[in-house]
């Protein structure tokens, strides 16, 4: 029979126990390899050496399992069991057997069948293993701590020659800046050409200066403020700063200046992220019948990076007109994508929000960006969800004459209100024509509702005359009207009948009183001055609608829906029928003459201070020779930084000035960097051009 299988079976085990054991113990040799490449020679090195350690433990694998052959496991069987009698080796032998060799086969075949492959394997290397382990570990900690080594800083850039001085004083020769942008950046470090910075606010700027001949003390001077010393280092003296604000500075060496004009110190501010809708492309959706699940997607972006994670505010409006109530919860969303433009989509289950007819449902996410320390925290522009209410049954007979009251999308003063900010949100991605008619829009919709409100107190309707009444509405009138000697005063209108011919009550049939309908007599004097109020803050909000500001608009909307609320929340509203109260007459003053502490002080007249003021005097002042406020003028030239565009040009024109006072150069150089600060008059009307040639002669003819 063929012995061949029953060798591969009986070694099986005992290979697949070398080959771990092989693994185990030369895996950290490898990874050790890896780590140090990665360490030394970034990630491509890393990977490399990962391939070539894979390759070398697979090698050792191999070499362990190939060493248990034929003659191993004889060894082996021969070594472990005694009842063998050292004849293994003819189970295994492919050559022919004597009969004595057959016979002693045999018996030996029946024993070894009792004997489990397993237990001939190899024991594990415990000590071999750990000690392997552990000196990868070690290792393997020894390069990751390990400081990676600074690269070399390129050398020294020549410096431009420095102001004159006195012969051996020093001269700035050589320098370098680099600058190191805040973590939260992910920017490397980088080196700067020259001695003018601008990087992003928050880094490090380390100055690197050499001055022919050495100089026993150098520093940055900030104008108007500290100066920056520098310390002696291998290639010139070296410094830091923060760079938070923007600022000038000069190079000094031993209390001198070296640099011929200041430099600047530009930092980078952090913009805010933005938030943009992706899905729906419209700011208001309605819902279709049988839609279950809502999805919105939002994208984010900001100049270094968003942060994966937002807040989604959910918001339900439940109701009609002024009676809304709002339910609002948040959930966190995370992005996708790119840190610098993540994407946030939500797939909402509209089951979970109880909508009804006449509700809507509003998305807004709330972002922030990764900025160390003060993350900026923006809130993005709502997306609508709006179930439509139901309209209106028609009346019989008048399907063509019946409409609404209002549109269902302007229903209350709150959605007006809320339509403004929206309106005033997308001013920058609308075109002019668009922003007037959509502020219109809105200005129309306000004078609806102010209409509307408007019916109670008598205020005219705006509108033409209204028709006569149809002959059916007509008969039910006359059903509910009074007759004479029920209790009521009817008048000599009610007790006369309609004459053929005659004009009749025409008031009362075609046109309507003011401040006399049933409505407005049901208001007490009270809720009628709040109703008024609220639509003269209605009558001012449409105004400005209806001339495209709606930020002008903004607060006399707000000023209406509080006194819509005031009337709501007051039941009733008295007016105490009291006469003027005056003050108790002192009898020990009367007919004294003295008018101490009765007559109030007078009227304290506030000065008015132009925002341009200390620049306007600036101004004007160095047109002529004198002395100027430069401290004055740079203290607001700092305080009005964020307002002037280039406030560092300003600031060297008032330090070249210092330095220089009787240079007319410099003095003109301040004056035209203060003309662009000061403020542009308003735009004036123009004269109209008079025709040129021919149009002059025209007029002169006409004056003839």
């Amino acid at each position: 029979m063929s012995r061949e299988p029953d060798f591969a079976a009986w070694v099986r085990p005992a290979r697949h126990r070398a080959a771990a054991d092989a693994v185990l113990v030369w895996s950290p040799l490898a990874l050790l390899a890896v780590a140090l490449a990665w360490r030394l020679g970034g990630v491509a090195a890393g990977a490399a050496a990962l391939l070539l350690g894979a390759a070398g433990v697979a090698l050792a694998v191999r070499r362990a399992a190939h060493q248990l052959g034929r003659e191993w496991l004889v060894r082996r069987l021969n070594a472990r069991e005694p009842s063998l009698e050292d004849s293994a080796g003819l189970l295994f032998d492919k050559s022919e057997l004597g009969p004595l060799e057959r016979l002693q086969a045999a018996r030996i075949a029946a024993r070894i069948a009792a004997l489990d492959p397993a237990g001939l394997a190899e024991d594990w290397s415990r000590r071999r293993i750990a000690a392997a382990w552990l000196a990868g570990a070690a290792a393997l900690a020894v390069a990751v701590l390990w400081p990676a080594p600074e690269p070399t800083p390129p050398p020294l850039t020549r410096a431009s020659p420095g102001e004159g001085g006195a012969p051996g004083d020093p001269r700035l020769s050589g320098l370098r800046v680099r600058i190191v942008p805040p973590a939260y950046t992910r920017l490397p470090p980088r080196y700067g050409e020259s001695l003018d910075v601008r990087a992003p606010q928050g880094s490090r700027i380390e100055w690197t200066l050499a001055f022919t001949p050495q100089a026993k003390s150098a520093a940055l001077q900030l104008v108007g403020g500290r100066a920056v010393p520098l310390a002696p280092g291998k290639e010139g003296m070296a410094g830091a700063l923060r760079l938070d604000v923007p600022s000038l500075y000069h190079v000094t060496a031993q209390g001198r200046r070296v640099t011929p004009a200041p430099h600047r110190l530009e930092p980078i501010a952090d913009e805010p992220p933005q938030v943009q809708v992706i899905e729906p492309a419209s700011g208001l959706v309605l819902i279709k019948p049988g839609q279950r699940r809502w999805r919105v997607v939002f994208e984010a972006s900001d100049d270094y990076a968003v942060d994966p994670l937002a807040r989604l505010t959910l918001t339900t409006a439940i109701g009609e007109g002024e009676n809304v109530s709002f339910t609002e919860r948040t959930r966190t969303v995370a992005g996708t994508g790119d840190p610098r433009r993540r994407r946030f989509t939500v797939d909402l289950d509209l089951a979970a929000f109880d909508l009804q007819p006449g509700s809507d449902l509003v998305a807004q996410l709330t972002i922030a960006d990764t900025r160390a320390p003060g993350p900026q925290v923006v809130r993005g522009p709502g997306v609508i969800l709006r179930w439509p209410a139901p309209l209106s049954p028609s009346a019989d007979g008048l399907e063509m004459m019946a409409k609404q009251t209002m549109p269902a999308y302007f229903r209350s003063q709150r959605q007006v209100i809320i339509d403004t900010e929206a309106l005033i949100r997308r001013r920058g991605r609308l075109s002019a024509d668009d922003f007037l008619v959509a502020s219109d829009t809105i200005g129309v919709d306000q004078r609806l509702l102010r209409l509307r409100y408007g019916q109670f107190v008598g205020m005219e309707a705006e509108e033409a005359p209204r028709p006569p009444l149809p002959i059916a509405e007509k008969d039910e009138a006359a059903e509910e009207e009074h007759h004479q000697g029920d209790g009521h005063d009817h008048g000599e209108e009610e007790a006369q009948s309609p004459v053929f011919g005659g004009l009749g009550n025409m008031l009362a049939e075609f046109g309507h009183t003011h401040d006399e309908s049933e409505a407005a007599t049901l208001l007490d004097p009270g809720t009628r001055a709040l109703l008024k109020s609220a639509l003269d803050a209605m009558w001012e909000a449409e105004l400005h609608l209806r001339s495209g500001e709606p930020e002008k608009a903004l607060p006399f909307e707000n000023r209406a829906l509080d006194y819509i609320k005031k009337i709501q929340q007051a039941s009733r509203i008295y007016l105490p029928r009291i006469g003027t109260i005056q003050p108790p007459i002192d009898m020990a003053r009367r007919m004294t003459g003295k008018r101490a502490g009765i007559v109030g002080g007078g009227a304290v007249l506030t000065p008015f201070a132009l925002p341009d003021a200390v620049p306007a005097t600036a101004w004007r002042a160095l047109a002529e020779p004198g002395a100027i406020d430069l401290a004055g003028l740079e203290g607001w030239v700092r305080a009005n930084s964020g307002r002037i565009r280039d406030a560092l040009s300003v600031l060297a024109a008032i330090d070249a000035l210092r330095s220089q006072p009787g240079s007319s150069a410099a003095r003109e150089r301040l004056r035209g960097q203060l003309w662009a600060v000061l403020t542009r008059p308003p735009a004036q009307v123009r004269r109209r051009a008079d025709g040129g040639e021919l149009g002059r002669r025209y007029t002169q003819g006409l004056e003839r």
